[in-house]
């Protein structure tokens, strides 16, 4: 599977971003705490160059949670301040305000000896489309100002966003980048729905995701659809589609002469992994 996308509005968003970025105090970079890496867009870095940068290690609540510390520990090497924060619940965005003052105290300290009022700390949010910005915004001005939805692309254009008298935010809409040179990068992506269904074969995501589930998560896959053993290899085609056959059975993607509708079966099971019916699970880990 190649994926390319780079729909026209993306292309004006990293414009607008880089014209923006002189007004700009500190980055809030969102990324998906079930893949961190493959949910960080690689030209960010290019764009946004050195400035001071928080990395936010959204829908933790879905994420495996020894994986995320390690996720949180990997990035801290790294050079980066990162948290894990829920912005459905709410947990941890209270710690975001006090980070920004932390990450540029210097500056702040400075505009305070030369006798200046510190002004509102100017914030950008960026992140690809579907991990969380606009939910992140209505939390932290505790109203609903950005428009959301559980699918990419929801975002078309730029707003300032007041949160109290600490922060002002700048919402951008997502941007993926125009081609994944891992496809893996692409099929991790689309198990999570960060990629629209419609360029994509659900079927190829939902065989992804159970090779996956079958080599780290089996327990809680038997668990939800009462399957049998897990598969003995893990990589062979046959014994995968077996498996997304029995969730089929279970789950009455059943067409006429007995076939499992495969592709029903496959939205189905990819549809309540998203929702966290299968418990917490990561995608990928740093170590």
């Amino acid at each position: 599977m190649t994926i390319q996308w780079f729909p026209g509005h993306m292309t004006r968003a990293r414009r607008q971003i880089q014209e923006k970025l002189k007004l700009i105090d500190v980055v809030i970079e969102l990324v998906d705490a079930r893949l961190p890496l493959s949910s960080r867009n690689p030209m960010i870095d290019e764009i946004l160059q050195d400035k001071p940068r928080m990395i936010l290690l959204n829908k933790s609540d879905l994420a495996d949670p020894k994986v995320t510390e390690e996720w949180i520990k990997y990035f801290k090497e790294e050079g980066h301040t990162a948290l894990a924060v829920d912005a459905n619940t709410g947990t941890g965005v209270k710690d975001i305000p006090s980070t920004a003052k932390i990450l540029l105290k210097e500056k702040i300290d400075r505009q305070i000896a030369k006798g200046m009022n510190p002004r509102a700390i100017r914030a950008l949010i960026v992140g690809i489309p579907n991990v969380g910005k606009s939910t992140l915004i209505n939390r932290l001005a505790g109203r609903n100002i950005a428009a959301t939805g559980d699918r990419p692309g929801v975002t078309k254009g730029q707003q300032w966003i007041r949160v109290g008298k600490e922060i002002e935010l700048l919402d951008t809409p997502g941007i993926l980048w125009p081609k994944f040179e891992d496809q893996n990068v692409g099929y991790r992506l689309a198990v999570t729905g960060a990629i629209k269904e419609e360029i994509l074969n659900v079927e190829d995501i939902a065989f992804f995701a159970i090779k996956y589930l079958a080599q780290y998560y089996w327990p809680a896959m038997q668990e939800r659809y009462g399957l049998s053993e897990a598969p003995k290899d893990s990589e062979d085609p046959d014994q995968i589609v077996a498996v997304m056959e029995e969730i089929g059975r279970k789950r009455g993607a059943v067409m006429s002469g007995g076939r499992i509708d495969l592709e029903k079966a496959s939205s189905l099971m990819l549809r309540e992994l998203r929702g966290g019916k299968l418990g917490r699970f990561s995608l990928e880990s740093p170590f």
